[in-house]
């Protein structure tokens, strides 16, 4: 089954006293999600504000959102019961013989 993944690529900061908003993006990873259309090499961002700044100021977060294909895993086994013992039972498995 294909779903939208969202891949974080970056974050930006309002400018003060203009509507600009700086982002700040590694090169290396919009090639990752760089893509032809008409023979021209495209990247698709959003942008999204984030409910409150990150621990740098950052306001704004930049992904790229793709359709992938999603990997279905097995359940995870369920866990096994422990069993308590009796109090008699640890005391015999406690006394050791030298």
């Amino acid at each position: 089954m294909k779903k939208f993944v969202k891949n974080y690529i970056g974050k930006g900061k309002k400018v003060d006293g203009l509507d600009i908003i700086k982002l700040n993006l590694k090169i290396t990873d919009l090639l990752k999600f760089a893509h032809k259309y008409n023979d021209e090499d495209y990247i698709s961002l959003e942008v999204a504000k984030l409910q409150t700044p990150d621990n740098f100021g950052h306001d704004y977060t930049v992904y790229v959102n793709r359709l992938e294909e999603e990997q279905v895993s097995e359940p995870a086994p369920a866990p096994k019961k422990q069993t308590k013992k009796s109090k008699t039972a640890k005391q015999e498995t406690s006394e050791v013989p030298f």
